[in-house]
This record gives C-alpha cells, structure tokens and sequence, in this order.
C-alpha cells in the first residue's frame, strides 16, 4: 500500500496564512511574445525575481521557522546555502527574531555574503565547495543545539513554496500546463500538491539543465538516482539528487521532466531582460527556455514560474551577450584593413544596415597574413543571422576592407578562428 506523500494541500493553505503578510504576491505577467514564440496560447510568467529577497526562497524558510518551539528559536537556526536560501533564512530570522547563522562555501560572491549579512545574519564562510559548507552547518547544529533549515527537504519549506502553485490558481485560473525548474524539488512539490489539489489535469513539468538532470530518471525508475557531478550555468539548480521527502512529495504529482541546454538557458535570460524587463538568474530562467526549446505547449495556458533574479550584474552582461549569440543576433568579426581610416566606412555601413556596433578591438596578427593590413575584431549586433550575416557581408564590400573570420572573442590560445 502506497503511503500518503509527506506534503497536503491543506499544509500549503496554513502556510498561506502564515504567510500573509511576509511575502509579495508576486506578479503574473502574461506575455503575448513568448505565447507567439512557442505556439502556446497564452503564456503567464510568475516573477518569484521580484519576491523579497530576489527568490521564492522566503516562503519555505519562512514558514519553516514559523513554526519552531520557542525553544528552538531561543537556540537559533543554521542553514548552508551559497545563494537564495541564505537571504531566504536570513530574513526569516528577522522577522521572527531568531539569530540565524548561515555557512557558505569560499566561492560565494562578497554581494551575496553582504546581502545576508544585511539580514542580520551571521555569515561563516568554510569549504571549497557547497558539500563542505553543508557538512560543517550540520555538525555546528549538532555541537551548538541549533536548529538547522533544510534548504528544500522538509515538510515545512515544501508547504511554504507551495504558495506560489495557490497564488498561481487564482492569478491564472485557465492553467494548462506549469513549467518549474527542479533543483532539489521542494519548489515543484509545493506547487504540484497545490495545483493537483485544485485540478488534477493541471499538467505539472519539470525543468532540469542538462549537465544536472537527475529527476526524470528518479520519477521513471520509482527510485531516486543521483549524479556524480554537476556541470551547469545555472547555479540555483545545479544539484544532484532529490531527496527523499522531495522524492515522495513529487511521486504521483509531477507529470513530467525535460532537459535544456545551457546555451537555451543563456537565450531565455537576454530574453526575459529585453522582453519582460526582468534581470533573471539562469535557474530562473530555465522555465522559459524549456517553453521555447523542450516543452509541448501547443494551444496551451502556460505558466512559467521565474523562480529567482539574484544575479550578479556582470555575470547578467555576459549572460545576456551570450544568448544574443545563441539567437543568432551578435557575433564577432575578424576584419583586416589596409588602413585604420577605414573604420569610419565600416561604422557608416552597418548604420546603413540597421546594425549594431557593440564593441571594436585591434586584433593579433595572424600567420600567414599581410604584415601591412591592420586587424580589427567587431563585435555586431543584429535582429537576426540573416540580417547580421547581410550586414557582414556589405562590410566585407568596402574598398580595402576583407573579411577574414567569424566567432567568439580571442584570447592568448585562439587564433580567432570561428568556433
């Protein structure tokens, strides 16, 4: 006999009221673009990126230790977390007015250790890695008495990230289908356990980059199977296995799981940013890239939950130029000039074109090339590949302009090749 899964849809609405007046209702913005983009017929994105904190994290950590004794919260709670979690927790623990100490690895961002700092948190930064970082949270809990906060396999943080499946019921009350990315699973099990409750056609699917896909194979096989590693942009959800209560939650409520490459990833960031006007952090991102790459949504009421947009800035430049370049709408130029006066010809033809100039370097000199033509690399901007490939080639037209390569930027090791 199968038992009942640790997680109800009656703990998700105590939740909700726990949570009433702690979190945003966040907004569902319905875009008529990406609707147009995969064929379905409407698409609402849910911007968890302008919750407080920057993530849906608040809503599980909260509810979580709303709930502690007041022993527990006289004691204080641990958690180990290089990100959300962190901020998540932290918060929480102001409101309630719990001392809350947080572990992260040594490779966390200094703007990310002074956001949860600014919580009030304390922050102890030990080990390379998160696994390091979890391990000595867990043995603080133990030698100190505090309370540690699972990031996502617990009943209560499931419940409180449910609220989001209860807010998009009402927001959104035609849903079809809902894309949710899965790192750990306590977001996707909240919110399958609310929708299923409501509508059990409600279609459920997971979301998975693929250097951390893990839990299609888990659903299928009944059991949970885990990576060896991880390799993935998206940092948020760049874990290995599910765990248990996750497992259990999800089993029966998640409908499916699909995978998207990081170069999809990177698209759907420079996407939201320049169609939704949302700066997302790639797990936050990869439900949209799965709408406009993996998943069947035709003629379908979609939601899409953008679970996140803690992102450091520069990181978000890079992201954004690199999906352009995955859209076929920037790229580099390797040009070679018989003189620098030149370049006022070239600017004025991709004007001419509708171009745009991002960016112009003086290049190496290649071998095998004329010791008296100067290199310049270009970086162009475009609508699309025919329209920069049109812009290319009327530069490549120029008198004592040539072409001589495209690809990505040089560095020490590349010959400038198109790669």
């Amino acid at each position: 006999m199968t038992s009942a899964p640790p997680v109800s849809v009656g703990d998700v609405e105590a939740a909700r009221e726990r949570l009433g007046e702690v979190v945003h209702r966040t907004p569902l913005d319905r875009s008529t673009t990406f609707a147009g983009m995969s064929g379905a017929r409407s698409v609402g994105l849910k911007l968890e990126n302008v919750q407080r904190t920057g993530s849906f994290k608040i809503r599980g950590a909260y509810n979580c230790m709303a709930q502690l004794s007041e022993e527990q919260r006289e004691r204080g709670v641990i958690a180990a977390s290089a990100g959300n979690h962190a901020q998540g927790v932290a918060l929480a623990g102001q409101l309630l007015g719990v001392e809350t100490t947080i572990v992260v690895p040594e490779i966390t961002p200094a703007a990310k250790i002074a956001a949860t700092r600014g919580y009030g948190a304390e922050v102890v930064v030990e080990g390379a890695i998160y696994e390091r970082s979890y391990e000595h949270a867990l043995d603080l809990a133990e030698s100190e008495g505090l309370e540690f906060v699972h990031p996502f396999d617990d009943e209560r943080v499931i419940a409180g990230q449910g609220t989001v499946g209860l807010e998009l019921l009402e927001q959104y009350p035609e849903l079809d289908t809902v894309l949710v990315a899965i790192g750990g699973g306590g977001l996707i099990g909240g919110i399958a356990t609310a929708l299923k409750a409501e509508d059990p056609e409600i279609r459920v699917i997971g979301v998975q980059p693929e250097g951390a896909a893990h839990a299609g194979r888990s659903l299928a096989k009944g059991e949970i199977h885990e990576r060896e590693s991880v390799d993935t942009v998206a940092d948020g959800i760049a874990d290995t296995r599910l765990l248990e209560t996750t497992f259990e939650t999800m089993r029966g409520r998640v409908d499916g799981v699909v995978t998207v490459s990081d170069g999809e990833i990177a698209a759907a960031v420079a996407l939201l940013a320049e169609r939704a006007k949302a700066v997302v952090e790639p797990a936050g991102a990869a439900p949209l890239a799965a709408l406009l790459s993996a998943a069947d949504a035709e003629d379908e009421h979609v939601g899409v939950v953008i679970s996140g947009g803690n992102v450091d800035l520069t990181d978000h430049a890079d992201l954004v130029r690199q999906g352009l370049i995955e859209l076929g709408r920037y790229t580099t130029v390797y040009l070679a000039l018989s003189d620098l006066s030149r370049i006022s010809a070239i600017t004025d033809r991709l004007d001419e074109h509708g171009a745009g100039l991002a960016d112009v370097r003086r290049g190496r000199r290649r071998w095998g090339g004329d010791p008296n033509r100067r290199p310049l690399e270009l970086d162009i901007e475009g609508t699309g590949p025919d329209h920069l490939e049109e812009a290319i080639e009327a530069v490549g037209r120029i008198e004592g302009v040539s072409v001589t390569g495209r690809g990505r930027r040089t560095d020490a090791s590349d010959d400038g090749t198109e790669s």
